[in-house]
């Protein structure tokens, strides 16, 4: 797959996640096949202040690529300065948010509020377009509500602007993250289309990547939530793909990927926010493993980080047999390590 002059190694990407998508996890990501990840969600305008935080998305790693930043804003002005240091940073693609339904994003007119407002899309694409050298992708939803359903309208106005693909989120703002996508407007976005679509959405594991390009005729597959927790699912998705067959990862690689995990995510925060920053990542790892809820108990406390590794170790060596909660309860080992 090629989007402008960029050639991914497959047609997998992981989609952007405020607050999840951080160097670390992408790094995890590209280590399990990814054909392409994409940062968090920068705001043009944090960035053109020179917000340290914001500047901190852009954090960009050797072993990464290649890496697509998103962007999200509202004028065409300050999209375009954005853009140009995203390009300086050493991205590889930048992708504009057109299908955020956050509040605080979608209020002052980005995100999903741009759907509303196909001159506004125009313009922002169109400067954009003029400052930088790099492929640019947009990411949307269907529409701001059921009755303002408008892929084919942005796909003209992306396509005459110079759009090198298109992602679609086949929701709703209204729907939020309720109800299910509806797959059948990627498909008619897919026979419109001169230029890459990806689809996105209800993706939560290889057969389902598979039913998705068979359905639509998608160029690629994005993967969100599906990834959390579960960064194997880009390894196991390109081998379902390729031959119909895939291996689930034994708790020992699920164990060895955890601690790498936590490793990166200690370097680059610091072992204090490190830990806290991990507490999510574990209650995700622990999904649907037995003695999880127990697991997550301990977690979501106060612990040091050989306490931390050690409750991993422990927890991941079960094999899904021999952990209960009462593992982890307060007369458990896991509480005697947490004290």
């Amino acid at each position: 797959m090629k989007i402008g002059n960029v050639k991914l190694k497959n047609n997998l990407i992981l989609a952007p996640m405020a607050g999840v998508t951080d160097l670390p996890f992408r790094l995890m990501a590209t280590a399990e096949g990814c054909g392409l990840v994409v940062s968090e969600m920068v705001s043009a305008r944090g960035l053109i202040m020179g917000g340290a935080k914001t500047r901190a998305l852009l954090s960009i790693g050797d072993d990464e690529k290649p890496l697509s930043v998103q962007l999200f804003g509202a004028e065409p002005d300050s999209m375009a300065e954005a853009a140009a240091i995203v390009e300086e940073s050493g991205a590889d693609i930048i992708d504009i948010n057109m299908g955020c339904p956050v509040k605080k994003v979608v209020g002052p007119g980005a995100g999903s509020a741009l759907l509303k407002d196909l001159k506004k899309i125009e313009a922002i694409v169109g400067s954009v377009k003029k400052r930088i050298t790099l492929p640019l992708t947009i990411k949307i939803r269907s529409g701001w509500d059921n009755s303002s359903i408008v892929v084919r309208e942005v796909l003209n106005v992306a396509e005459s602007a110079g759009v090198d693909a298109i992602a679609l989120h086949p929701r709703t703002k209204a729907q939020a993250f309720g109800g299910k996508a509806d797959w059948s407007l990627i498909g008619l976005l897919k026979e419109k289309a001169s230029i890459p679509v990806i689809g996105n959405g209800d993706i939560r594991s290889p057969e389902d990547v598979r039913r998705m390009v068979d359905e639509t005729r998608c160029d690629g597959v994005m993967i969100g939530r599906g990834a959390m927790g579960n960064p194997w699912i880009f390894r196991e998705s390109a081998l379902y793909l390729k031959n119909w067959h895939y291996d689930k990862p034994s708790f020992h690689e699920k164990k060895a990927k955890v601690l790498l995990h936590l490793s990166l995510v200690i370097e680059k925060y610091g072992t204090v926010r490190g830990l806290r920053l991990f507490r999510k990542h574990l209650a995700w790892y622990s999904r649907g493993i037995k003695g999880a809820a127990g697991f997550r108990r301990i977690i979501n406390q106060s612990l040091s980080l050989e306490e931390v590794k050690d409750l991993i170790e422990k927890f991941f060596s079960c094999e899904g047999s021999s952990c209960t909660d009462a593992d982890y309860s307060e007369e458990g080992p896991g509480m005697a390590m947490a004290s």
